[in-house]
């Protein structure tokens, strides 16, 4: 069945009102996973918005790429994942463009070693963060985006070990959005690191749910909950139960920005609805 044919089945199928959806995603960070209760938050509102129930489950743990090409290939295991979106992905699964943290993925703030935790006192460009080496997923599109600014990245193909690699100096920081950090903190994964205070790493991205071509139909019915969840305002209201006290403790407004470009986000990206959008101040 060819990509035109899945897009055009995922217009017109809808699940009937009432009808149960099963779910089954893929824990592309495992349980540790600090995205996990937001998104299953969201899930079960949009099914909800749509006149539907949805029964949840969870695949293999698996990285964000095996889910990806698992989904791609029609693989009968994965039906979503939760990720920033790039033109790759896009292409190889079908995108619920809602973007879930209203663009705050793209907003980075730095772990480091609690020994060096005045790294970034004196940075102030690019051209300074050019000196430094982060850490990150092997396959994660932010990888992309800082090799292609010009900075120098250790990647491992597991997400967990990169704080070990940061304790042991293998590396430099470790970019975390500001809507992981504060959890990722929280966990024995994260001991002996801390918090940079100085600066936030900024570059517009969008984080989606991405559906199996196999799934036009749940693809449509999260569209059509997310979007209603929008107009009347509990997408809102949920975003900011689950983001606002770590957004208001990170205070973004006295960091210093450093801009990075993003080569890799679609064209199709909503930008310019910016209801979808949130800009910290």
């Amino acid at each position: 069945m060819t990509r035109i044919l899945m897009l055009l089945l995922c217009v017109l199928a809808l699940p009937a009102q009432g009808q149960t959806l099963s779910i089954r995603y893929a824990l592309v960070s495992g349980e540790q996973d600090p995205h996990l209760p937001y998104m299953q938050a969201l899930l079960q509102l949009a099914c909800s918005e749509a006149g539907l129930s949805c029964e949840l489950s969870s695949a293999l743990d698996m990285n964000q790429g095996r889910a990806l090409e698992q989904m791609a290939h029609g693989d009968a295991g994965v039906d979503l994942f939760w990720g920033m979106s790039s033109r790759e992905r896009e292409l190889k699964a079908l995108p619920v463009r809602i973007p879930l943290y209203k663009g705050l993925i793209g907003w980075r703030v730095p772990l480091v070693s609690q020994k060096r935790g005045r790294l970034f006192e004196k940075v102030f460009t690019l051209a300074d963060l050019k000196a430094l080496s982060a850490g990150q997923g092997q396959d994660w599109p932010d990888t992309q985006i800082l090799r292609g600014a010009g900075l120098p990245v250790v990647a491992s193909p597991l997400y967990l070990p990169l704080f070990a690699m940061l304790r042991q100096g293998r590396f430099d920081y470790f970019p975390r959005s500001v809507i992981e950090v504060d959890q990722e903190l929280e966990s024995e994964a994260a001991k002996g690191l801390t918090l940079d205070p100085y600066i936030v790493l900024h570059y517009p991205a969008a984080f989606y749910f991405f559906v199996s071509p196999r799934r036009p139909e749940l693809a449509r019915a999260l569209t059509q909950g997310l979007e209603a969840a929008i107009k009347d305002g509990s997408f809102d209201k949920l975003f900011l139960r689950f983001n606002g006290p770590r957004l208001r403790a990170l205070n973004l407004a006295r960091r210093r920005i450093i801009e990075l470009p993003n080569p890799l986000l679609p064209k199709d990206t909503p930008l310019q609805r910016k209801e979808l959008w949130f800009y910290p101040r």
